[in-house]
C-alpha cells in the first residue's frame, strides 16, 4: 500500500480513488469552450445513480442543462452565478419525496437478477411504509439525503475524468421547480455544475484536524 503526507505530515494510506477525493476541490472557473457529449453526461448520472438509497428507492432525478437556451433560462435564477453559463453541463439535482410504495418496482430488477428473493419484497415494503408514510418531513429528508449521495458521486466521478465541478445551493428553488416543470413531489436539492477547468481554480482548502471532528464512543456512561 501507498502512503502520503498531510499538511500535519501524517501518513495517509492512498490509491487511485483516495487520491482523487483528496485532490478535488470547487471549480470556479471552467473553460467556456468546451462540451460534454450525451453519452459523457450520461456516464455520470449513471455512476452517480450507483450511490446508496433507503429500501433502494432510488428517489432522484437529474436535469442536465447543458444548451445554451437552458443555461439562459437557469442562469437568472440562479442569482446570476458565473459557472452556469461557463460549465460545460450545470445539474439540476431532484430529489424525490421518499414513496414505500415503490419499492416493489425498485426492487423487481433486484429479483430478476437472482439477487433478492421475491419473497423478500414485501419485508422491505412494510418497514419503509412504517418509516415514511404520513412523515413528511422524513420524506423530505430522504430525498435530499439520496441526491446529496448522487451528487457526491458524480463530484468524484468527474474528478476522476479530470472535470472540475462546484455543487451550488445558490438558487431560487421555486422557480427551478417552476420553471423546469418538477413534479409535486420533486425538491431541486443542488445544483451541479461539471465541465473541463481553465487556470485560476484554488486547490482543495485545508480541512479542520480530525481530532476536532472524531470522537471514539466510550463503553457506556461516565
Amino acid at each position: 500500500m501507498n502512503y502520503i503526507s498531510n499538511a500535519a505530515n501524517e501518513l495517509t494510506p492512498t490509491n487511485a480513488v483516495i487520491e482523487t477525493i483528496l485532490s478535488r476541490s470547487a471549480a470556479k472557473y471552467y473553460d467556456t469552450a468546451a462540451t460534454l457529449s450525451d453519452d459523457q453526461i450520461r456516464d455520470l448520472v449513471r455512476i452517480g445513480t450507483s450511490a446508496p438509497t433507503s429500501f433502494h428507492l432510488q428517489n432522484w432525478r437529474f436535469i442536465a442543462v447543458r444548451t445554451p437556451e437552458a443555461k439562459a433560462r437557469l442562469r437568472p435564477i440562479a442569482w446570476h452565478q458565473p459557472a452556469i453559463t461557463d460549465a460545460a453541463v450545470t445539474f439540476i439535482i431532484v430529489g424525490q419525496l421518499a414513496n414505500a410504495s415503490t419499492v416493489p418496482v425498485r426492487l423487481a430488477p433486484v429479483v430478476e437478477a437472482g439477487i433478492m428473493p421475491a419473497h423478500l419484497v414485501p419485508e422491505w415494503e412494510m418497514p419503509a411504509r412504517g418509516l415514511y408514510d404520513d412523515q413528511p418531513q422524513r420524506q423530505r429528508d430522504e430525498a435530499v439525503r439520496s441526491a446529496t449521495f448522487g451528487t457526491a458521486a458524480i463530484i468524484y466521478a468527474a474528478r476522476s475524468l479530470g472535470l472540475g465541478s462546484t455543487p451550488m445551493i445558490g438558487f431560487d428553488a421555486e422557480a427551478v421547480h417552476r420553471e423546469f416543470g418538477l413534479a409535486e413531489d420533486e425538491i431541486p436539492v443542488m445544483l451541479l455544475t461539471v465541465g473541463p477547468e481553465r487556470a485560476g481554480n484554488w486547490p482543495q482548502k485545508p480541512r479542520m484536524p480530525v481530532a476536532d471532528v472524531l470522537d471514539f464512543a466510550g463503553t457506556g456512561a461516565g
